[in-house]
């Protein structure tokens, strides 16, 4: 890992995904969490403050990066239920968690990052038990042609400098290929941000 990745893109990516649009769309989501909950990708601990805390009995938070797990485990001394939160130092391709073990996954601002979307959506379905259902808000490929066509110039030089970040993934396409059907999933561009950036979705899916 070279001196940006390891120094700067933590705080950049932590500084992009908390500002206020982004927050809006997380809080769309993560207080609907319940049972036991996996979060992938936690970063900084940016959803933490957003679990209903009298809906989750356990929290596992998985993070491949040593910078954003120091963040991280900082965030949840400051909450109450800090205690209900296991970190888990892996990426979302092989997580370490028995097979039907998880009520519902986080997934936010994260998928456009994973090096190996299918696995790590694979492996979700594995440790999700029967029922269990993902929520989700990621941003990705735009509808319009013409903000897609700038998305694709532009992402082989945003990707190495925000972290791996994908501006082309189109979410709702992924989840249905990896067997998931989408429940109730919204779609928008978010105010104040760049569109090539903004095309967001989210919602929640459950195993097809």
């Amino acid at each position: 890992m070279n001196p940006w990745e390891r120094y700067v893109v933590p705080n950049l990516i932590a500084c992009a995904c908390g500002s206020k649009p982004i927050m809006k769309q997380r809080e769309k989501v993560v207080p609907k969490a319940e049972g036991r909950v996996l979060e992938l990708g936690c970063g900084s601990g940016t959803n933490f403050a957003m679990y209903d805390a009298g809906k989750v009995d356990r929290l596992f938070a998985l993070e491949p990066s040593p910078g954003m797990l120091v963040k991280a485990r900082r965030e949840a001394g400051t909450l109450g239920f800090g205690n209900q939160i296991e970190f888990l130092e892996a990426g979302a391709e092989a997580i370490p968690l028995d097979d039907d073990s998880i009520d519902t996954a986080v997934i936010t601002f994260v998928l456009c990052t994973i090096p190996d979307w299918k696995s790590a959506l694979a492996e979700t379905r594995r440790v999700l038990k029967p029922g269990g259902r993902v929520l989700f808000s990621e941003h990705g490929l735009a509808p319009d042609q013409g903000v897609a066509k700038w998305q694709r110039r532009i992402e082989p030089v945003w990707k190495p400098l925000a972290g791996g970040c994908h501006l082309t993934r189109d979410v709702a396409a992924m989840f249905t290929e990896a067997g998931f059907t989408l429940e109730d999933a919204e779609t928008m561009y978010l105010p104040s941000t760049p569109r090539v950036a903004g095309f967001v979705s989210w919602g929640a899916a459950r195993a097809a």
